[in-house]
């Protein structure tokens, strides 16, 4: 896509520099993953950008998929991190990101699957909220431990939650940080990044401000969800929040729909290439979804100007 053909070579060409006493910390040029459950289909790819490739470093971004439980009561969780620009250490402070928040998420994945199903989205935004201030405390803790400022080891982190009962068609988004949030519907893509903007006096806003004590039906907040005494007393205490502001986002899907939860690498090029939004809106607007080799080829379609690490985690909707 674009005037003319990226800079760098659409395939991998040098491996990251390899420590022998450290190999559990590479990270593989590309992982895909999916699954179905009740009435959606989940594709899920990362790749290393091309500049990343082309110098042979770490892919930044992380992802994972997770089921936790079984049957209709199953709660499937995607997590996409993005690791600090320039750091060393950045692949591994976004796996820890994804692997800190995943743990969380799946202790308490009863109850947050009972919530989702009830439409408590008070109790789910307050909850979800003080699990990532957690984990972002840990990923502080790291770095502590690294010797390294906390603004080397720290991640940008972005979730979706999709529960397998047929009959909850919820899906909710979380997290800190940029990247993209977006829905194909009715052939046109719609941007769903929650907005930020000042809260109004008084009245708590879905997606950002200060969760309010009880919502407005009186079901009270759950603030731990049922997570169980963390190890660590650096998590007991309170946190401070990270430094961007938490996101929510709680929305019922429709037949037809899907939802593309991404990095900034694929974030980025959908929202200044408008040929790379219609090309992807066509590809995408069927009723099947594409096979895993297929789903890899779309999220990778080049544009000129763009070369940074692509996530992508795509939910069809039945």
């Amino acid at each position: 896509m674009g005037d003319r053909p990226p800079t760098y070579e659409a395939e991998p060409t040098a491996l990251p520099a390899a420590d022998p006493r450290e190999l559990d910390g590479l990270a593989a040029d590309t992982v895909l993953d999916g699954a179905r459950y009740g009435t959606f289909t989940l594709r899920a790819a990362s790749a290393r950008g091309d500049s990343a490739r082309y110098r042979g470093e770490h892919r930044r971004d992380a992802l994972l998929t997770a089921r936790f439980g079984a049957g209709e009561g199953a709660l499937v969780l995607v997590a996409v991190a993005t690791g600090a620009r320039a750091a060393d250490g950045a692949h591994l402070a976004a796996a820890d990101a994804c692997r800190w928040i995943g743990g969380a998420v799946g202790r308490s994945h009863a109850r947050l699957a009972e919530d989702m199903r009830a439409g408590r989205r008070g109790e789910l935004k307050s909850g979800l909220h003080r699990l990532t201030d957690r984990s972002f405390g840990r990923l502080r803790a790291r770095a502590t431990e690294l010797g390294v400022p906390p603004e080397e080891y720290t991640a940008s982190l972005r979730c979706l939650l999709l529960p397998a009962d047929p009959a909850c068609r919820t899906r909710v988004f979380f997290g800190v940080g940029a990247g993209g949030l977006f829905r194909l519907r009715d052939g046109g893509w719609q941007d769903l990044e929650p907005s930020l903007p000042d809260a109004p006096a008084g009245e708590p806003v879905v997606g950002y401000g200060s969760p309010p004590a009880e919502t407005r039906d009186g079901d009270r907040l759950t603030m731990d969800l049922g997570v169980t005494t963390p190890p660590a007393p650096h998590i007991d205490a309170p946190v401070p929040p990270p430094a961007e502001p938490f996101r929510f986002r709680a929305s019922v899907a429709r037949p037809g729909d899907t939802l593309l939860l991404c990095s900034n690498g694929l974030a980025d090029p959908l929202r200044g290439e408008a040929a790379l939004a219609d090309e992807l809106a066509e590809r995408w607007a069927g009723t099947e979804p594409p096979g895993l080799a297929a789903y890899l080829a779309d999220t990778q379609l080049r544009v000129k100007g763009y070369a940074d690490d692509r996530t992508a985690c795509a939910v069809w909707e039945a």
